[in-house]
This record gives C-alpha cells, structure tokens and sequence, in this order.
C-alpha cells in the first residue's frame, strides 16, 4: 500500500472509532443503594459492604463507577458486555427482588466464585486495582454471604 492509501485507511478508522463512541454508551447510571438493594434484605456490617463495593458493585448493580478509559472504543464495547453480564448474573440493587430460591443461589454462588478466585475478575482488578481484595476479605466475603443463606432461609420460616 502508498502512504495516500494508508492515511486514507487511518482516517477512516480514527472517523469509525470517534463515531462508534457517541453510540456506545454504558446506560448504567442509577445507584447502588435503592429500595431493593440486598442491604434491605441481609444484615451486611460496614466492611463487608466496602468490599463489595469496591470489588463487585460497577459490574453487579444499577451504577458503574465510570472512568475515562470506559469511553473509548473498543474498550467501551468490552466493559458494556461485562456490565450487561454481569447485571444479568447478580444484580446487588435488584437483590431484594429476588425469589427467596434466587437470593440464596446467587449468594451460594458469590461464596463459590470467590472461593475459586473466579471474581472479582482478573481483568478488572488490573484496571481497578483497589477491587484486588486480600485474602481476608475474600473470606470474610465467604462468611458473610454462607450466613446470609442461613438468615434467609431463617427468615423465610419465620415468614411462613
């Protein structure tokens, strides 16, 4: 390829970027904390709360924390799909919403995720490096979502 023809494909991508980005955005500007979040639902003390917040609320509630590099393609399309995804998996601000069967799976779930290192996802915590929880916060994570399950299904009985 001649350089005209290089600058022409150069431009026309850099053109294809700059417009592809006014039509991605990430719509998740709601909040954390609402009427249905899980906190209306499961006692949850202070640094349990820190620790999801900074490890699991941009991707797994109704507000992402955004910053600049979200905005850029394609980055903004990849952090758009983890949002959706993970939204659709647990959504922390929905929780109270949730089916008795479903609080206590998904919470069943966040326990084993974090006990195979699975979340908070490696990709993120490189992006988002306080979401790198120590081990300590992993487990009291554990703990806390094990006796989570234990409170629910005490609470359901009481219910019933």
């Amino acid at each position: 390829m001649n350089k005209k023809t290089l600058s022409y494909v150069g431009i026309t991508l850099l053109v294809g970027i700059v417009v592809a980005s006014f039509f991605d955005n990430i719509e998740n500007n709601g909040t954390w904390y609402g009427a249905n979040d899980y906190t209306h639902v499961i006692n949850t003390d202070s640094s349990v709360q820190k620790s999801i917040e900074l490890a699991c609320m941009d991707c797994h509630s109704n507000y992402t924390n955004r910053v600049w590099y979200d905005n850029i393609v394609p980055v903004s399309f990849l952090i758009k799909h983890h949002v959706n995804e993970g939204k659709h998996e647990l959504n922390f601000s929905e929780f109270a919403t949730y089916t008795v069967k479903k609080q206590k799976h998904k919470l069943h779930e966040i326990a084993e995720q974090l006990e195979a290192g699975e979340m908070p996802m490696s990709g993120y915590v490189t992006m988002h490096p306080t979401a790198n929880l120590s081990a300590a916060q992993k487990q009291t994570l554990i703990n806390w979502s094990k006796n989570a399950i234990d409170s629910i299904e005490l609470n359901a009985t009481e219910l019933n």
